[in-house]
């Protein structure tokens, strides 16, 4: 994954995360979702249950009905290391960046030996300095969700990456799913490239499309949304995911977006590739009736109609009180050679 650059185009990152729901066959098949609807990187979560968790941790929501503890769901979440290994050669197969969040120290290293495009850090880990600085110590970029933190706790991650001197990317996050538009932020986008001078993010969950367009008008350098194969697939996440053709309509506005920001219109003149078209939709000043030459022009002798070949309708009081120099007929053009001197 090259170092997010402000004239790059837009990543869009499919987040898995856990809709997989621990079927390795199911995550090979987002990873072919996620490449069909031109996604530029698929990302899933690497849970090591025992590394990370207790089973004392509560659910956020309690919709598993096979699982009696998170730690139980955590556990069933585990693929092994050649597991991954094949996940990632089939994205790279894909034509996809393989990314994957760690969710302890053990799961980055297992990750180095798999091989990641990247670092996504977790809004929930962004406190977890020392994993931080484990991700970052590889050089490789490190993206950054910030959805339960202010400014002064990014700011010390981001001082713990910058240790490193490894790209950054820190990405607004709503930690909400999902997340209503009043809780979006896009206003936060501007204030975090300003008061870190790095490239930045939208992590959405939403479950719409909407919001990822208007973070690309704003020219971020990375897009993430959770991709759910269908509206009625198992999990909590659904309802904060994009299904495969939502996810293709996203990269092809954030790609609409990108070339109509490349290229500012210029109002100083008229472009060339409307000059035809001011010919048939623009107005000119014509006859409004047959008039013999030496009629002084009034307004009812005049009117604008299309097409704009003439003088422009915007003309048209100038030729009030002027006397024709020769017979015209009803809707002729008018010319300033027709007037006498």
């Amino acid at each position: 994954m090259a170092a997010p650059q402000a004239d790059a185009p837009c990543t869009v990152i499919a987040e898995v995360a856990q809709a997989h729901d621990g079927s390795l066959g199911t995550a090979h098949a987002y990873i072919d979702a996620a490449a069909r609807a031109g996604a530029d990187a698929i990302k899933f979560q690497t849970h090591i249950a025992s590394a990370e968790s207790t089973p004392h941790e509560p659910w956020r929501v309690k919709f598993s009905a096979q699982d009696e503890t998170r730690y139980d769901y955590w556990q069933r979440m585990e693929f092994t290391p050649d597991q991954w290994a094949g996940l990632k050669r089939h994205a790279d197969d894909a034509g996809v960046m393989f990314l994957s969040s760690a969710f302890s120290l053990e799961a980055v290293e297992l990750l180095k030996t798999v091989g990641v495009a990247g670092w996504k850090v977790a809004s929930g880990e962004i406190t977890n300095i020392e994993m931080l600085s484990a991700m970052a110590a590889t050089g490789q970029p490190v993206l950054v969700s910030t959805g339960m933190s202010d400014f002064a706790e990014i700011g010390i991650a981001v001082d713990a990456v910058r240790q490193h001197d490894a790209p950054l990317c820190v990405f607004q996050c709503t930690t909400q799913y999902p997340s209503p538009p009043e809780a979006i932020g896009l206003n936060v986008l501007g204030e975090l490239r300003e008061r870190f001078g790095c490239a930045v993010g939208l992590s959405d969950h939403s479950g719409t499309i909407f919001p990822g367009l208007a973070a690309a008008t704003l020219g971020v350098e990375a897009i993430e949304v959770h991709i759910a194969l269908s509206r009625d697939a198992f999990g909590p996440d659904v309802v904060a995911s994009l299904t495969p053709s939502e996810l293709a309509q996203l990269v092809s506005g954030v790609r609409f977006m990108e070339t109509m920001n490349a290229h500012p219109a210029d109002k100083t003149s008229v472009p060339a590739s409307v000059l035809e078209n001011r010919k048939i939709f623009l107005k000119s000043v014509v006859a409004s009736g047959d008039l013999a030459a030496g009629t002084v022009l009034k307004r009812r002798h005049l009117a604008a109609k299309k097409p704009g070949t003439g003088v422009p309708a915007g003309k048209l009081a100038d030729f009030i009180g002027r006397t024709l120099a020769r017979d015209v007929s009803r809707d002729q053009l008018l010319q300033f050679e027709d007037l006498k001197a």
